[in-house]
C-alpha cells in the first residue's frame, strides 16, 4: 500500500536533450563501466548427455571463454588459477561447461541448497530479460552439490534470496581429473557439466525460450579459498593473529567493478544463435540501445549515492553533474522526491527506455524495431 500514492512524491517531468555518447560523464566511474565480456551461443542438435566428460562432437566445436578475472577487473591480480567456459544451446536447454584448474580440489557439502560458497565452488547468474529483477543464480561445489535461488532483486535494492526456489530440471555432474579430498597429491582440475531447462526459468507460463538474435545476461564466478590441511582435512586459511577467516578470491568471467555479483547490469552478454555449432560464424553484435542503458545506469548510480548524502534523490540533472546538451535529439523525463525517483529517455531510434529507484530498467520499442 505504501506505494499507492506514488506520484505525490513527484515534480512534473521535465524533458531534457542529452548527449548519451559523451565520454566524460563516467569520469570517476569507469568502474562500473569496464568492457562488457561477449559470447555467441550456438546451437546443437546433439544429444548431450551430463555426465562433466564434454565428449560430444559440439563441445569440440564451440569456443572456450577467456580466462577468468578478478571480480574488480584486470587491474587487479590474475587469478591464480585458471577458469574458462563454453556454451550451447538446444530448443529445451541451456548447456554449461567449466572448466576449473586446481591442485588440490576439495568439497565436503552434499545437502543440496547448503551455502556451497563457503567452500571452493563454481557460480552461475542467469537474467534472461535483461530487466535486473528476477534472476536466477546457480552455485556448484566438485561435490556436484547444487544450491540454486531465485533473486526478486539485487540486495542493494531490497531483493530477497528465494532459497526455497529449485530448478527441478537441472542437472550437472562433476568429473575430477585427480582425486577428491586427497591432500597428499595434486590433481589437475574439475570440470563441471550442466543443462538449466529454460522451463524452469519461467516467471510466468512461458519459459524464456531465446530465439536467434536474442541477448541474456549472464556471468560466471568462481569462489577460491585458501586452505591449510588438517587433520587430514582441507580448512579455510585464517588470519594468525584475529582468527577471522581470510576472505575469499572472486574469480569471474566478465569484470563487476566492485566486489558484489549483484550487479546485474554489470554481467557479461550471451548471444544466441540458431545456427548449429561447427557450420558457420554468427559475429556477436552489441545490441544498439546499450549506450542508452549505460547513461541510465549512471543516473541511478548518482541518485543512489546523492541519496546516501541527502536524504531524499536529486530533482534535477545538474545536482548529478550530468550533461545537459540542447543538440541532441535524445530525451530525458525525470520525476524525483525524497523516497522515490523514475526517469524515462526517449531515443532517435523510436525506443523508450525507464529505470526506477529500485533499479529496474525496461525498454520498448516502436512497432518499426
Amino acid at each position: 500500500m505504501k506505494f499507492v500514492r506514488f506520484t505525490m512524491f513527484f515534480l512534473a517531468i521535465t524533458w531534457i536533450y542529452l548527449p548519451v555518447n559523451a565520454q566524460n560523464m563516467f569520469e570517476g566511474w569507469e568502474y562500473l563501466f569496464q568492457p562488457k565480456k561477449n559470447y555467441v551461443v550456438y546451437s546443437t542438435s546433439e544429444t548431450i548427455t551430463i555426465d562433466g566428460k564434454a565428449d560430444e562432437t559440439s563441445w569440440g566445436k564451440v569456443e572456450w571463454t577467456d580466462l577468468f578475472t578478478d571480480i574488480e577487473g584486470s587491474n587487479k591480480k590474475t587469478p591464480e588459477y585458471s577458469t574458462k567456459v563454453k556454451m550451447l544451446w538446444d530448443k529445451r536447454h541451456f548447456y554449461i561447461l567449466a572448466e576449473l584448474t586446481e591442485p588440490h580440489i576439495w568439497a565436503y557439502y552434499k545437502k543440496h541448497d547448503k551455502i556451497v560458497y563457503h567452500e571452493n565452488d563454481f557460480e552461475v547468474f542467469l537474467d534472461p530479460d535483461r530487466n535486473t529483477h528476477e534472476y536466477f543464480e546457480f552455485e556448484i561445489n566438485a561435490q556436484n552439490t547444487l544450491f540454486d535461488l531465485f533473486m526478486t532483486k539485487p540486495y542493494r535494492d531490497g531483493g530477497i534470496p528465494l532459497i526455497s526456489w529449485d530448478a527441478r530440471g537441472f542437472q550437472s555432474a562433476v568429473f575430477v581429473h585427480g582425486t577428491l579430498n586427497q591432500p597428499n597429491d595434486t590433481d589437475k582440475c574439475w570440470v563441471l557439466e550442466m543443462a538449466i531447462p529454460f522451463y524452469d526459468l519461467r516467471l510466468g507460463v512461458h519459459p524464456p525460450t531465446p530465439a536467434d538474435g536474442t541477448y541474456w545476461n549472464i556471468n560466471f564466478s568462481r569462489v577460491q579459498w585458501q586452505t591449510d590441511v588438517t587433520e587430514g582435512k582441507y580448512v579455510r586459511r585464517t588470519n594468525k593473529t584475529s582468527g577471522q577467516i581470510l576472505p575469499e578470491n572472486n574469480w569471474v568471467w566478465s569484470p563487476v567493478g566492485i566486489i558484489n555479483m549483484h550487479f546485474p547490469e554489470r554481467w557479461g552478454l550471451v548471444q544466441f544463435t540458431e545456427m548449429e555449432a561447427g557450420k558457420g560464424t554468427t559475429p556477436f553484435v552489441f545490441p544498439a540501445e546499450e549506450k542508452y542503458r549505460d547513461y541510465l545506469w549512471l543516473l541511478y548510480y548518482k541518485q543512489s549515492e546523492y541519496k546516501k548524502a541527502y536524504k531524499k534523490y536529486a530533482a534535477t540533472l545538474d545536482k548529478l553533474s550530468l550533461p545537459k546538451n540542447p543538440g541532441q535529439n535524445t530525451r530525458l523525463s525525470m520525476n524525483a522526491g525524497k523516497m522515490q525517483f523514475f526517469a524515462g529517455l526517449k531515443t532517435p531510434e523510436g525506443w523508450t527506455l525507464t529505470i526506477n529507484h529500485e533499479g529496474k530498467i525496461q525498454i520498448t520499442k516502436s512497432a518499426e524495431q
